[in-house]
């Protein structure tokens, strides 16, 4: 029987077209997938788009559209990253659509309710549009005055992430009672049953549930916002974007039945969503009954000039422009190894090209190549494969294996990549074709070589699928009998 494996990325808000920092998370989570099909799971992968809330308003104001267009328009480019990456999710769930995700999304409202968990009230606070959320002092940092002209009357500190000043809201919302769930979500974190990777970001919410959770803003008044979801039994209001966006992971996923009878397995985050994917959603889930997600694995961004690549700064790299000129594969291995899984890393197109050139071309690429045209001449290559082979393919699969339980993508990359260098340390030293070799020899030396290439490919499914397919059909194997082809250069050199 199939095990079953549920994984989300969380959804992108769709005020622009997409950029490399949610490429970066699409193909982890991509990745995870595609290792889990693999080892025979049957896996069932959610992404999609956030379309909710100000922001979206106010995007399509500023261009002339209204709110449907925009969505329409940005969140079509976001599907189109799935042709563009070669990603396998098998659903994409938009928040704007009311059959599927509107009535999920008041359902759920419906049980925080009949838990008495929402409550009225005026509230008067600072509000981040660039975060869609109420936030505090601490939040901020003080203003640059002669980069940030726009701000407010009176306030001198901005957003640390959108480097601009927050509005001053009075108005009366509904409240959701997420202080109530302070105890029981540290509980379930500190004892694994919610897992958060890396523990960097674990230590970074249990010490946010030590100083205790304060109950939030559940909505907006309609008269303000009215792009939205409707409040259920009150048409003064409209579902905060964050309340009706978290429960896209049972919208996207088939209902809460569904989800009653498996929870997600990993939701894959940034860092910048932290509280509300490891605070608000477990309260909400505990609110409605249900059953929380295994896992949270949370990345890090990616950095231009070290700052976050961010499209209110204005700093981003298109990952279709990227995709065309380099190859799917190319950008897939970039993200993922140059990016630590759960850290921040740096693009530039100096390091792409040199990650392309050094780990690509002269790498699997040259390697591939080299034992591809050697095998092909020969009609069949059998035998038996070296002790140091044996040892080192299953050094490398165990390394995978664990790399990625632990979303040490990177480093899973880095075993990959050992096994090749090994390869093409063994044509160097064997050199098979030199004519003093005997036939015997020479078939010996390419079976070790077909079959390391073999196994890299088998590894490298999960990164680099199209890569991986383009060896393995070049490799005719049955049994431990293998025929060899040519193929045309994985990754010509710039």
């Amino acid at each position: 029987m199939q095990n079953k494996f549920y994984i989300t990325t969380s959804i992108a808000y769709v005020n622009a077209p997409p950029h490399l920092g949610f490429a970066l998370e699409s193909v982890q989570a991509d990745v995870l997938a595609r290792w889990r099909r693999q080892k025979g799971d049957e896996v069932f992968f959610l992404t999609g788009t956030d379309e909710h809330g100000a922001k979206i308003a106010r995007a399509a104001e500023a261009t002339g559209k209204t709110p449907r267009q925009l969505v329409d328009e940005n969140s079509e480019k976001f599907r189109e990253l799935k042709k563009a990456l070669n990603l396998s999710w098998d659903n994409f769930i938009r928040t704007s659509d009311e059959k599927t995700h509107w009535l999920v999304a008041q359902e759920l409202w419906k049980r925080l309710e009949k838990s008495k968990d929402l409550y009225k009230k005026t509230y008067r606070g600072l509000y981040c549009v660039g975060h869609e959320a109420f936030v505090t002092d601490k939040d901020l940092i003080p203003a640059d005055s002669q980069n940030h002209s726009e701000r407010s009357v009176g306030v001198t500190l901005i957003c640390r992430d959108h480097q601009k000043a927050p509005e001053i809201i009075e108005e009366e919302n509904w409240f959701f009672k997420l202080s109530k769930y302070s105890k029981e979500i540290e509980l379930r974190i500190k004892n694994n049953e919610l897992r958060i990777l890396p523990d960097g970001r674990k230590n970074e919410i249990l010490s946010l549930l030590e100083t205790g959770l304060e109950d939030i803003s559940f909505s907006r008044p309609a008269k303000d916002l009215s792009w939205g979801v409707p409040v259920p039994g009150d048409e003064t209001q409209t579902m905060y974007v964050w309340a009706d966006a978290l429960s896209n992971y049972i919208s996207g996923y088939g209902g809460i039945k569904n989800w009653e009878k498996h929870p997600a397995d990993i939701h894959l985050i940034g860092k910048d969503i932290l509280r509300f994917h490891t605070a608000i959603w477990p309260a909400m889930l505990l609110s409605a009954k249900l059953e929380l997600p295994k896992s949270v694995f949370v990345h890090g961004h990616i950095l231009s000039d070290g700052q976050k690549m961010s499209k209110s700064l204005g700093n981003v790299v298109d990952p279709f422009e990227l995709a065309k000129k380099y190859g799917a594969d190319a950008v897939r291995y970039f993200i993922l190894r140059e990016i630590p899984s759960g850290e921040d890393g740096d693009f530039s197109l100096e390091k792409f090209e040199d990650r392309y050139n050094g780990d690509l071309a002269n790498g699997i690429g040259n390697f591939a190549a080299r034992v591809l045209t050697l095998a092909s001449t020969e009609k069949e290559l059998t035998g038996e494969l070296e002790y140091e082979f044996t040892d080192q393919i299953e050094i490398a699969k165990t390394a995978v294996e664990h790399k990625l339980k632990e979303f040490r993508l990177n480093e899973a990359l880095e075993a990959i990549w050992k096994l090749i260098q090994l390869g093409d340390q063994y044509v160097n030293e064997k050199k098979p074709w030199d004519k003093n070799l005997s036939y015997k020899e020479k078939e010996h030396i390419l079976y070790n070589l077909v079959f390391v290439l073999d196994s890299v490919s088998e590894l490298l499914a999960p990164f680099l699928p199209e890569t991986a397919e383009k060896i393995s059909s070049s490799l005719n194997k049955e049994d431990k009998k293998f025929k060899a082809r040519k193929i045309e250069n994985l990754f010509p050199r710039l």
